[in-house]
């Protein structure tokens, strides 16, 4: 009987290994063997009224999961269908269940290269924004039209727009509205560092002045070359009080870009935009100008043109003129090419 004990406590330790290592292969099987599987961006996108059953739907979808099960009893053991947070999160391929629970859990997502350029109003620009980030665009329209909130921001209603300076920046897929403007703003003053600032005082004109010259610049031409000479013809005519009588701010006046023609009715509307009418800047930019523009109108062109038209040829570029009476004579020759096309 005695001799017999050794040979039961053999066989019990040999089974409790046996258990301990199913149990090990069991946790090793559920929490650290590779369960991802990724073909293509890795991207997966949490809504913010997501659940732990609609996650688990857009990873099987994408096909990201190997073993749903697994997946399942690993997250409720770590509490995620609790946790859920929404984000733009990117799998690795060959995440097991621990790592993949832990990067959703965190909220650690991958920004989106967010861009944004040749933006003329600011419900266009809350269009462009609501097709790449989570935020809706009436929900943006409306941060844009509190008064309160966009003042502390050092900004009115008419001039916000040239707060956004066009680029590419990572930013979080879900980032709230507010904090869109407060990033926007942080990178406004990025971008307007010493030296621009300093080439701006320069020119005695603010950077919200260069920034509404440079949007006026911008619808102007198409010709890159001609930006410092149009804004020194700008800059002449503040600097000596003349009208700037700048198309575009008649077209954005109007509401109405496509026009390819200014009559005298038009330069008859009442509007603070109305630059035939009232002289200085208009109360804000007539689009969101490019960074290429806005350094040209910091490097202005120092000449002494007062007047600019287009050439007859439709080429686009522009006679630059001294005089009112050489302008005169470069516009009759316009009109007459307008007229021969039957533009009226």
């Amino acid at each position: 009987m005695k001799s017999s004990m050794p040979t039961i406590i053999k066989r019990l330790s040999l089974c409790l290994l046996a258990i301990l290592l199913f149990a090990g292969c069991g946790i090793y099987f559920f929490i650290f063997r590779s369960n991802t599987q990724v073909k293509d961006d890795g991207i997966l996108i949490i809504d913010k009224n997501d659940t732990f059953e609609t996650v688990t739907k857009h990873l099987q979808e994408k096909g990201y999961l190997r073993n749903l099960y697994s997946f399942q009893k690993v997250a409720q053991l770590k509490s995620y269908p609790k946790l859920i947070k929404s984000g733009r999160y990117k799998l690795r391929p060959g995440m097991n269940n621990n790592e993949l629970i832990n990067l959703l859990r965190s909220g650690k997502q991958e920004p989106i290269l967010f861009t944004f350029n040749n933006i003329r109003t600011l419900n266009q620009f809350a269009g462009v924004v609501s097709k790449q980030l989570e935020i809706d665009s009436a929900e943006l329209v409306s941060v844009f039209s509190d008064k309160q909130y966009i003042s502390q921001l050092g900004f009115t209603p008419e001039n916000l727009i040239g707060m956004f300076i066009p680029n590419t920046y990572q930013i979080y897929w879900d980032i709230p509205a507010r904090k869109f403007l407060d990033r926007m703003h942080h990178e406004y003053h990025k971008f307007w560092n010493p030296t621009r600032e300093q080439a701006a005082k320069k020119a005695g004109l603010s950077p919200m002045d260069i920034t509404i010259i440079a949007s006026i610049v911008e619808e102007e031409t198409v010709l890159p070359t001609e930006y410092p000479i149009i804004a020194g013809v700008y800059v002449n005519r503040l600097k000596r009080g003349i009208a700037l009588a700048a198309c575009p701010t008649l077209k954005f006046a109007l509401n109405d870009f496509s026009l390819k023609r200014i009559l005298k009715k038009h330069t008859e509307v009442e509007s603070p935009y109305n630059t035939y009418k009232h002289r200085g800047l208009p109360p804000g930019p007539v689009r969101m100008p490019s960074i290429r523009v806005i350094d040209a109108v910091l490097n202005y062109q120092q000449h002494d043109y007062l007047y600019f038209c287009a050439k007859s040829d439709f080429s686009g570029g522009h006679y630059f003129s001294r005089t009112l009476r050489q302008h005169n004579e470069y516009a009759n020759e316009y009109h007459k090419a307008l007229n021969k096309k039957k533009i009226y």
